[in-house]
């Protein structure tokens, strides 16, 4: 059994069991990858695939099993490069973040450009998606943090961090009459127009929908996306009024709409970091989540690490998380 073999049935079922997809991403030939996961069937005596001619039609349940004990022997060679790394040059290495675009576009730039001006020689990768394809990026290795608020529960195999708290806010052009509403913003009053806000799954929507709901209200949503700056330019074209995280409006930048408080509307929302349980923590990694929340310390990150599943967010309980 070698370990290029475990990687090479990771990767086809990671890649859906697309063959010639994995050997394009591991930069090597489609027969190759084929033969040496038939030896490793030969050698351990089941199939871990089964098949329809030569194409592979599905992970048999030995096979399930037998994959997914690869990964965890994969993450500890991983592990064991991390170490040695660490040792020969603890500010050298790397650090991938899968996050959402509200994150990557508002909260990670100063975090980011301070990071980097400490540790020039760790390569920062940072991959955009949805809140589950982040998760799933993280569990599977692909990345090191995954920051979203959205979604991360969906994985057991994440230690869930919770970082800080936010809330939102409503906007619209200048001389929309809720520009001049009377009074404190209510869910009735935006019921009477078309909104502009998050796709369902991103950036705290369920919260939006569900104070709607708690009043009896059905929202007229006109139009969804995952990024603040398109809902920005919709609500500029006058398709309705914008309902986006308060971080994501710059003063400057959206001089020219009106930024109206919703957060005694909606229930806040907290941004969380998920790392995949057993991860091998560099020193720079600490020095990152410390930066981005500061009640994040060495410490306190170790012990919800080594807290069992779920268990990790009693570590919090007398946190006072900030607010946005």
């Amino acid at each position: 059994m070698k370990l290029q073999q475990l990687r090479y049935i990771w990767e086809v079922k990671r890649h859906n069991l697309n063959v010639s997809a994995t050997a394009q991403s591991l930069f090597t030939s489609q027969p190759g990858i084929s033969k040496q996961i038939r030896l490793l069937e030969d050698e351990l005596g089941v199939e871990i695939f089964a098949r329809s001619g030569k194409h592979l039609t599905r992970v048999t349940p030995a096979g399930q099993s037998i994959i997914e004990l690869a990964g965890q022997v994969l993450r500890l060679a991983d592990n064991i490069k991390q170490v040695a790394q660490e040792h020969s040059d603890e500010r050298r290495g790397s650090l991938a973040i899968a996050t959402t675009h509200t994150q990557a576009r508002y909260a990670l730039p100063p975090i980011i450009s301070e990071f980097t001006l400490k540790y020039p020689d760790v390569a920062l990768h940072m991959q955009q998606g949805t809140p589950k394809q982040i998760a799933q990026m993280v569990s599977e290795g692909q990345a090191d943090f995954a920051i979203a608020t959205e979604s991360l529960e969906l994985f057991t195999d994440l230690i869930l961090l919770p970082c800080y708290r936010w809330n939102r806010c409503v906007l619209v052009p200048k001389g929309h009459p809720l520009a001049t509403h009377p009074g404190p913003l209510t869910l009735e009053a935006l019921g009477e127009y078309p909104l502009v806000t998050y796709v369902f799954g991103f950036t705290g929507r369920s919260q939006l929908d569900d104070a709607f709901k708690a009043k009896g209200l059905t929202p007229n949503v006109v139009l969804t996306a995952a990024d603040a700056d398109v809902i920005k330019t919709y609500v500029r074209l006058g398709m309705g009024v914008g309902i986006v995280a308060h971080m994501a409006v710059d003063e400057t930048l959206d001089a020219d709409l009106v930024a109206l408080d919703a957060s005694h509307l909606f229930a806040s929302s907290t941004t969380k970091i998920g790392i995949r349980r057993g991860t091998f923590m560099r020193g720079y990694m600490y020095d990152f989540l410390e930066r981005f929340a500061p009640h994040l310390t060495r410490d306190r990150v170790d012990a919800a690490l080594a807290a069992g599943p779920r268990n990790e967010q009693s570590l919090f309980a007398d946190v006072d998380l900030p607010e946005y």
